[in-house]
């Protein structure tokens, strides 16, 4: 009995639909993507040997220039708005719709609260050449830094990731850290990261060993 042979039918698949959705997504993602807004001031951070990375989310960041400003930020847009409303209500600073907005999707903030209407008014770059970035006050007499971390906290809500960051600059005076320092103490907060950048551990150090036994594996 002779064999029947089956036609043999194209493996070919149509690529076109995929393709579609595939340049469909990219010019999306391209469209919506929002970027980071550049920060106000440039810090150059002290080296150390630490390997720990700073973490992308739940973070309260401050950080120093060289002429010891503080600036404040905090990611989280939802956690950003429910922070500027707080501050709005309680320090009736009268802010529209359109400066709230510009703090929720900015970068640091780094003014008196006094001030803060006025600078949110306004564009970061026009913010350094009026120069309204002053740095938020930390003398014991108005010590606004407390007030940040106070209202940041209650807008995380409780958050048990939360973590608190300080980076400042190599040349920043220590006077202003320890104020820093003093401000975290009284709010009981004692674990503190201080961002640095990685340099190698002396050699013949245990550092340096425990490094290079890791890289061996």
């Amino acid at each position: 009995m002779p064999k029947v042979k089956m036609p043999r039918k194209s493996t070919l698949v149509d690529m076109t639909a995929m393709c579609d959705v595939a340049f469909l997504l990219l010019t999306f993602f391209m469209l919506a993507t929002k970027f980071k807004p550049d920060e106000p001031v440039t810090v150059v951070t002290p080296s150390s040997i630490n390997t720990k990375l700073l973490p992308d989310s739940d973070v309260i960041m401050l950080t120093i220039d060289k002429d010891g400003r503080v600036f404040f930020s905090m990611d989280g847009q939802p956690k950003r708005q429910k922070l500027i409303e707080d501050l709005d209500q309680q320090y009736h600073l009268g802010l529209t719709p359109k400066e709230k907005n510009n703090f929720i999707i900015g970068a640091s903030v780094g003014t008196e609260i006094k001030n803060l209407k006025n600078y949110l008014s306004v564009k970061p770059e026009e913010r350094k050449k009026g120069g309204l970035e002053t740095g938020i006050p930390t003398d014991s007499a108005n010590n606004e830094v407390a007030v940040w971390i106070e209202y940041a906290r209650s807008a995380q809500g409780g958050n048990p990731r939360l973590q608190y960051c300080i980076k400042a600059d190599n040349d920043t005076p220590y006077p202003k850290i320890k104020d820093i320092l003093d401000t975290f103490k009284d709010k009981k907060i004692q674990k503190l990261n201080l961002v640095t950048n990685l340099e190698a551990p002396p050699p013949g150090t245990a550092a340096a060993e425990a490094r290079g036994e890791g890289g061996e594996e």
